[in-house]
C-alpha cells in the first residue's frame, strides 16, 4: 500500500523499507528528543538492523520533494504477536500529519494480515498521541530496568 498528503505543499509518500535504510532510522531513533534526558539509556544503543527491517513490516514516511527521498518518520509492525513496535517522526517535520499518516498505513497493513487489534507499548510522552489517532488505554506495562526504568502506557488499535 502506497499512501501520500501534501501538507504545507510538500509530497509525503509511504513506502516499504529497504535494508539500505538502516541507519538513517537507527539516526532517527536515537536522535529523537523525546529520548532526552532520562529516557537516554533506552535507545542510546539502539540500532535499527537490516535484519530488523527484513524480519518485519517496516515502513517509511518519504519527501518525495526531496531527490534523495529524506525519511520523515516510519513504523514497525510486529505480526506474532501483533504490535506496533517502533513509530518515530523526525523532530522537525512533526505537527504536519506524518504520525496520523504512518498510523493509518500500519492499521491498513494490519487489517491486510488479518489483525483485528494491535497492541502499542506507548513512551509515556507519546501517549496523547496514541490516544487522539484512536488507540484505547488497556493497562500499564512495568518498567524493565536498567534500559526502561519507568511504568508505561499500555494501548491498543482495534482493526475494523
Amino acid at each position: 500500500m502506497k499512501s501520500s498528503i501534501t501538507p504545507g505543499g510538500g509530497g509525503i509518500a509511504v513506502r516499504r523499507a529497504v535494508a539500505r535504510d538502516a541507519k538513517r532510522l537507527t539516526r532517527l531513533v536515537r536522535g529523537s528528543r523525546a529520548y532526552e534526558g532520562p529516557y537516554a539509556a533506552m535507545v542510546a544503543g539502539y540500532r535499527v538492523g537490516p535484519d530488523y527491517i527484513e524480519a518485519h513490516e517496516v515502513f517509511v514516511a518519504v519527501d518525495t520533494d526531496d531527490p534523495a527521498g529524506r525519511v520523515l518518520g516510519f513504523y514497525s509492525l510486529v505480526l506474532v504477536p501483533p504490535e506496533l513496535d517502533l513509530l518515530f517522526v523526525a523532530d522537525g517535520t512533526q505537527g504536519r500529519g506524518i504520525g496520523r499518516l504512518l498510523v493509518e498505513h500500519m492499521k491498513a497493513e494490519a487489517r491486510a494480515a488479518g489483525l483485528d487489534r494491535v497492541r502499542v507499548v506507548s513512551h509515556p510522552p507519546a501517549e496523547g498521541f496514541y490516544r487522539k489517532v484512536g488507540a484505547l488505554l488497556t493497562g500499564t506495562a512495568s518498567a524493565n530496568p536498567p534500559a526502561v526504568a519507568w511504568d508505561r502506557p499500555e494501548l491498543e488499535f482495534l482493526i475494523v
